[in-house]
């Protein structure tokens, strides 16, 4: 491994060969160390497509199957070479390219290997759908250099290896006249104006009797030479500017340093490449001029490992101050905890929800926009007769309880709790106030200081420590423990689990400052070394998952933040601006993968990750303890602050106070009594047991009146265009980039509108202001499913698109097909439902895939397998016949557990890890049937269309009518009855978007007004018709 001493020597030879226009030398050096990669040579690289130069240089830092980035950046590169082979008609290059350089990815992606094989036939490969945009070899090498700049970003394997050091000009040049000094200083005879001639011996004035000076003074032609050439005459182009004559230069020239120069003078007892200096080299002959002064700046050299910020102060400020604009400083609200607040969380998804833990073992959920608390729980323990002894004497002794550590799963889903005792417990959260209990856990002996999920395996688990030096992981299913780590040697504080290409570890520390890494087996701590003043930490990784960082007080009130290299163990930047003696353990917080947060000094404090110097300070308007508990919601747009008599301050961004008033327009309150059961499909208990109640009782105190459109000036909408004869449309789904709409007709055939770039929509996205293309294949080749024999009354066409618009599930009412949306190859056929397969959902979390039939049917399946799991029926509303179960459609939500079920009658939601109905609305007597349903991409809205025409927009947390657009405001007013919306689409980035597909095969999309930027939500509904049902 290249020492750290080493490795700076590599970085100044670097400079030098850049600074003396050695360039090609300078790459070379690049590649063979592997400790810079020039993304500006890399690109001049791409552009001139030097292919073989460019997978050269890059082998000095990865090869191809490294990992996933890497095999990406070497196919990307290798496919742009074979396709302007192949667009200059050089077939035979390209077949040498395709059998020697693409080969090698055929094993990891065959059918993708067979497509570009299949380019060979064409006469020109733009006929292929995927490369029909290709212009010209320039312009796709820039648009690949993009996506491959991305690529090197996301590799690990190019960490900290992107951005040069931040060094001084002709820093090599300074250390050598540094050395030169002192070899000067350790002359016997020094000369006032020493002639330096070589660098490849050590200095040494010779009297002038020497042969040799009495050479170079006669000989004229070494004398030119020394004028011209060698290392000493470029430094007039460095910081020591050498005197007239160039031949005898004088030593005070190479000595005294201008003023403008920064960079100290190494004193004698510093660090070098060779063996410690002799400190009697600190005596200078008194023939070196103003020796007294070079002393000084010597003694007060600042030491190797600080770091310099680079700005000046004006530039400084000004970045400071677009900095600040980011940071969350409004206090926007204020909540009245009750008891002191020791640990904060926001939901994931839902990022106005926030848990709090207290010091007398209090949990509460509070909605942050509207300053309500929805739970509110004191300690118990719910199974004292299950409990240890230990436990059970521990509270006998002193029942005072505090949490240590509130904490969200991954998806928001449940999340646990740490005490001050023994124990953590673990909730299911169901949406609203709906908080169950799910598991309690006696994991330590005194307290349990932290915990937190991660998923080593496919099961979720949590990873917690304690005061009896161990670290636990336990299945969060069943509460089995599976793994124990022994070996702190004092309490443990915290745990930190990651992973990285596949290898999952826990980082953990003690409050002794010990700092150790575990593996998911039984082999032993992997790292073991100190933090910094041996503090007690905690650890914490930027949200990309790239940086790690610790923050931390000693005993003694002395705090330190430091961002870690991980490969070596080594501190690579420390963080200043903290108070020299810091009541308590500080505690921090990352967001935006660009800053830091800390709770000190009676303030919150902020720092840029890439610079130490502290960036600004946030006092809250006061009232905050000497270190307040700080925490991020998930973009960083809100901040939680612990506040003295037993409050928050939650602080905000511009996009926090946008992000709440959003929020305070859907209901977050409980759909049902915490203290109902979910029914499970199958059981006893029917949905004639269940108790209906009004829309309108669910939150009496915000009656009002609903909110309705009618007319098109209330909202936007625009009709997608369409030169191919259409049938009616039966699904509509967007891609996941936002950009492109996908249709499926009843004739099975899909059609697929793309939004272009331009000046009035520069992001490519859907919108209503924009007309998009629909597309077409030059090749005539289209998606089209197999229609089955008997009535097309009887089709129910359906797809699903996986998560990187790479396949399709789609049906026409038979055998479900896998298509390969480059190759259009069937991969697979599932059999399990006995009518017609009405919807398709995957689950990527819970790596499942779920169908629906008209036979009331809902089947999961493996995704690993494509084996089905399990399945349910669903049950018929009171009052209906079992036709009105048909064509049941299905999505997921956005935590991927929980599962949208519509049919004509109904909308349902589904906890899929269980398959229980937890809640229900159906439609009155006198309603239209339902057509179709989805929800909104953040979860908050369903959209819902109906067979008379109209869209209603419910709360997705309590299925509560919230808006309803009448078929009036964007249907010609002489188009018949019989004409309305079959399909609902949402945008997967734009909450308040939709697209409806309608029965004359026509294609609509909706926003509300820019003045609005929202659905208006009624204050309450008049809608007796409906009613919604709690299981």
């Amino acid at each position: 491994m290249t020492t750290s001493l080493s490795r700076d020597l590599i970085f100044l030879i670097l400079q030098f060969l850049d600074e003396e226009k050695f360039k090609e030398t300078s790459h070379i050096l690049e590649q063979e160390s592997g400790l810079f990669f020039s993304m500006k040579h890399f690109e001049d690289l791409i552009i001139g497509g030097k292919w073989n130069e460019v997978e050269q240089y890059l082998s000095g830092f990865t090869r191809v199957d490294d990992n996933r980035f890497s095999m990406k950046i070497f196919f990307e590169i290798r496919k742009q070479k074979y396709l302007e082979a192949l667009d200059k008609l050089d077939r035979a290059k390209a077949v040498d390219i395709l059998t020697k350089d693409l080969k090698v990815f055929s094993s990891f992606n065959e059918d993708l290997f067979k497509e570009i094989t299949h380019l060979l036939t064409l006469d020109n490969f733009r006929e292929n759908e995927l490369l029909s945009t290709y212009r010209d070899a320039k312009t796709a090498r820039t648009i690949m250099l993009i996506e491959l700049k991305k690529l090197i970003e996301a590799n690990p394997l190019f960490r900290d290896k992107l951005q040069f050091p931040n060094i001084k000009s002709s820093r090599l040049r300074m250390l050598i006249n540094q050395s030169l000094n002192w070899q000067h200083s350790l002359c016997a005879n020094p000369r006032q104006n020493p002639d330096i001639r070589t660098l490849l011996v050590d200095h040494s004035c010779r009297n002038s009797n020497d042969p040799y000076t009495q050479l170079a003074t006669n000989n004229q032609l070494l004398v030119s030479a020394q004028k011209t050439e060698g290392f000493l005459p470029m430094c007039a182009n460095g910081p020591f500017q050498l005197a007239s004559p160039p031949v005898q230069t004088p030593l005070n020239a190479w000595v005294s340093t201008p003023s403008s120069m920064s960079h100290p003078v190494v004193s004698g007892a510093g660090v070098g490449l060779g063996g410690p200096m002799n400190p009697s080299v600190a005596a200078v002959s008194k023939g070196l001029g103003d020796s007294s002064n070079m002393l000084k700046t010597r003694l007060s050299a600042v030491p190797d490992r600080m770091m310099l910020p680079a700005m000046s102060p004006s530039q400084s400020n000004g970045l400071q101050f677009n900095m600040a604009e980011e940071l969350p400083k409004t206090v926007a609200r204020t909540l009245n905890q009750g008891s002191a607040p020791t640990s904060m969380d926001f939901h994931p998804i839902q990022q106005t929800l926030l848990l709090a833990g207290t010091n007398i073992g209090e949990i509460s959920l509070w909605e942050v926009s509207a300053r309500e608390k929805l739970v509110s729980r004191n300690f118990q323990v719910w199974d004292i007769g299950a409990s240890s002894m230990t436990l059970k004497a521990a509270l006998i002794k002193d029942p005072s309880v505090s949490v240590r550590r509130i904490l969200w799963s991954p998806d928001g889903s449940l999340f646990g709790v740490a005490y001050s005792k023994h124990i953590v417990q673990l909730y299911t959260y169901f949406g609203g106030n709906d908080v169950r209990q799910h598991l309690e856990i006696d994991t330590h002996i005194g307290a349990v200081n932290d915990l937190a999920f991660c998923n080593p395996t496919k099961q979720l688990s949590v990873v917690t420590c304690g005061d009896d030096k161990t670290i636990k992981v336990w299945d969060v299913a069943t509460g089995t423990k599976l793994y124990t780590f022994e070996g702190h040697e004092a309490a443990v504080h915290s745990v930190c689990p990651h992973y990285k290409e596949n290898v999952h570890f826990v980082f953990s520390t003690s409050v002794d400052g010990k700092i150790k890494a575990w593996l998911y087996d039984t082999m032993g701590s992997r790292v073991d070394y100190y933090a910094p003043g041996h503090s007690c930490v905690t650890m914490a990784y930027s949200a990309d998952g790239k940086r790690l960082f610790s923050c931390g007080t000693t005993k003694e009130g002395e705090s330190h933040m430091v961002e870690w290299n991980e490969n070596e163990g080594t501190v690579k930047r420390t963080y200043q601006g903290f108070t020299k003696r810091s009541l308590g353990v500080v505690q921090f917080d990352t967001t935006k993968n660009r800053f830091l947060a800390a709770g000190d000094d009676y303030s919150v404090k902020f720092w840029d990750m890439e610079n130490c110097v502290l960036l600004t300070t946030i006092d809250a308007e006061g009232g905050l303890p000497a270190s307040p508990s700080i925490r991020f919601n998930k973009d960083g747009s809100l901040l939680a602050v612990s506040a003295n008599d037993n409050k928050i301050k939650i602080l905000a961004t511009v996009d926090g106070l946008r992000l709440m008033r959003t929020y305070e327009t859907h209901s977050h309150i409980a759909s049902r009594p915490p203290s109902d059961a979910p029914a499970k499909i199958g059981g006893s208990k029917t949905l004639e047991d269940i108790k209906a109640r009004s829309a309108g009782e669910v939150n009496p105190k915000k009656a009002g009146k609903l909110a309705e459109i009618s007319s098109p000036a209330q909202f936007r909408s625009l009709k997608l265009s369409t030169h191919v004869k259409a049938d009616k449309i039966s699904r509509l789904i967007y891609t996941n980039s936002g950009n492109a709409i996908l249709a499926l007709a009843f004739n099975a055939i899909h059609l697929l509108w793309k939004w272009p770039r331009s000046d009035l929509n520069l992001s490519g996205k859907a919108t209503t202001k924009v007309t998009p293309q629909l597309v077409q294949p030059t090749s005539g080749i289209l998606m089209t499913n197999d229609l089955i024999d008997g009535s097309p009354d009887e089709i129910v066409p359906c797809f699903a698109l996986s998560k990187n618009d790479s396949y399709i599930m789609s049906a026409s009412g038979g055998k479900i097909s896998l298509f390969n949306m480059m190759t259009f190859k069937v991969k697979s056929k599932l059999k399990g439902h006995s009518k017609r397969i009405t919807c398709l959902a995957f689950s990527h979390l819970l790596s499942i895939l779920v169908s629906s039939g008209a036979d009331a049917q809902i089947i999961v399946w493996d995704l690993n397998h494509w084996e089905r799991q399990k399945g349910c029926f669903l049950q018929t509303p009171a009052g209906r016949t079992a036709a009105a179960r048909s064509d049941i459609q299905i999505q997921f939500q956005q935590d991927q557990i929980h599962l949208l079920v519509v049919n004509e009658t109904q909308l349902a939601i589904y906890d899929m890890r269980k398959l229980e109905c937890i809640k229900q609305w159906t439609i009155g007597e006198a309603s239209a049937p339902i057509s179709h349903a989805t929800f909104s991409c953040d979860s908050q809205l369903v959209y819902s269309c109906f067979l008379d025409g109209t869209v209603h927009i419910f709360s997705a947390s309590n299925l509560q009518l919230q808006c309803q657009i009448n078929r009036t405001a964007y249907l010609p007013s002489g188009i018949s009855s019989t004409v309305y919306p079959l399909v609902v689409a949402a945008h997967p980035q734009e909450p308040n978007q939709f697209a409806v597909g309608l029965m004359d095969g026509s294609v609509y999309l909706f926003e509300p007004l820019e003045s609005e930027s929202k659905w208006e939500v009624p204050q309450a509904t008049e809608n007796g018709s409906a009613s919604r049902s709690e299981v």
